[in-house]
């Protein structure tokens, strides 16, 4: 199904193809900090239809996930990456999808501070 979102000030959005039902919510230093609830898709189940000028990346640690959020009002909508296998995948903060029920998302606990 697809779905739209975006950051706060509205001048990143994107479109997702993806299902609503698991989240994560990993204890990293970074998620914990942020209160991401995160899902991750194919780089080719995301578009980003407005704001890549907008966009900043931050990189900590082993420097392999582009945390984009947006310069004017600070929202990480999305961040990009690759699974163990090389697949190139983008993280949706699922906080950031257009009408989003986060009561019927399964969210599963992630132990990322033991990297």
């Amino acid at each position: 199904m697809k779905h739209t979102g975006g950051c706060h000030c509205g001048k990143v959005k994107y479109e997702v193809e993806m299902n609503l039902e698991n989240g994560i919510s990993c204890n990293c230093s970074i998620c914990m900090k942020r209160g991401s609830l995160l899902d991750f898709v194919p780089e080719a189940n995301f578009t980003l239809l407005s704001g890549s000028a907008d966009l900043q990346d931050y990189q900590f640690h082993k420097r392999v996930i582009h945390h984009l959020f947006c310069k004017s009002c600070g929202i990480l909508a999305f961040g990009k990456g690759a699974a163990p296998d090389g697949t190139k995948m983008v993280a949706i903060n699922l906080r950031t999808i257009d009408g989003i029920d986060l009561n019927k998302i399964k969210v599963q606990e992630y132990d990322g501070k033991s990297i």
